[in-house]
């Protein structure tokens, strides 16, 4: 069977019923109950639920064949697997954000809050601008509030967040989805099925 690792979490059960509407389903899944592992040989599919942070952990390491992650993940921690599809579901972006007014000054060193250092790194270093990264693991909005930070770099989807506490977006780093993503070995010896899964996959995506 394919092992397949969802995101726990809405999102997860999005792509699980896309799945479903694909050819993959698995009624254990649909099932009221504690467990994390899920199978239907007759699909030839083996689901089971982790941490969305951990899915290409999983996938890397090939305790999955398959996994869903947002591209956030794979711009931040870059894992050796291939990503094979868009699924264009969870679509938010990864973005800039500050007090309403902000004008960023080149001369002196930009402080930047975030969760995601590489990504916000990389952004910076192909604007040749000079920043300090401060890498915090949550409550983002608050650092330049409290003069941690001048701004911040972080996932934003409606913006109700920021907007509460009294910042705004000053520019998008990159858009977010969440991503199909495949273990190298899996992609090289379970080509077929892996093919025909994206395939059916693909054409669920709106």
């Amino acid at each position: 069977m394919l092992n397949i690792a969802l995101p726990k979490g809405r999102l997860g059960e999005r792509v699980y019923r896309m799945l479903k509407q694909a050819g993959y389903p698995c009624p254990e899944l649909e099932e009221p109950d504690r467990r994390l592992i899920f199978e239907n040989p007759e699909a030839g599919v083996r689901y089971f639920w982790v941490k969305p942070s951990d899915v290409t952990i999983y996938v890397e390491r090939g305790a999955a064949d398959l996994g869903i992650a947002g591209k956030d993940i794979l711009l931040e921690n870059r894992p050796e697997l291939y990503e094979l599809l868009d699924l264009k579901i969870g679509v938010c972006r990864m973005a800039v954000a500050g007090p309403a007014g902000f004008e960023d000054h080149r001369e002196r060193v930009l402080r930047v809050a975030t969760k995601f250092p590489k990504i916000a790194g990389d952004f910076y270093a192909g604007k040749a601008r000079d920043v300090e990264l401060i890498h915090l693991n949550g409550s983002i909005e608050i650092a330049p509030i409290l003069g941690l930070s001048d701004v911040i770099v972080d996932i934003v989807e409606t913006g109700k967040t920021l907007a509460e506490n009294g910042l705004v977006v000053l520019e998008t780093v990159c858009s977010i989805s969440a991503r199909l993503v495949c273990n190298p070995s899996a992609f090289r010896f379970r080509h077929d099925e892996v093919r025909m899964l994206t395939e059916c996959l693909n054409s669920q995506i709106e």
